[in-house]
């Protein structure tokens, strides 16, 4: 896991969803999912590239991309 690596993930407080950089304190908040998403792929775009993981409302990851940066190991599913 790289520094630039982010997490969006619904806060539960809140019903929020949180686009955090992995190993941060405090993210960005939106209030849907795919806003949250497009925001840490803005981020990890500007930032050199990483690796995105989406979690789900249930809280287990539903997703998972690399952006902006070449895939060491490409997925084989269609999603990405």
């Amino acid at each position: 896991m790289a520094d630039n690596d982010r997490m969006v993930y619904r806060r539960a407080s809140d019903q929020k969803w949180i686009d955090k950089r992995n190993g941060a304190s405090r993210g960005f908040v939106h209030d849907t999912q795919a806003a949250a998403a497009a925001g840490a792929k803005q981020h990890l775009l500007n930032s050199g590239g990483g690796d995105l993981s989406i979690k789900g409302l249930n809280g287990q990851i539903r997703s998972k991309d690399t952006i902006g940066r070449p895939d060491p190991l490409p997925p084989r599913d269609k999603e990405h």
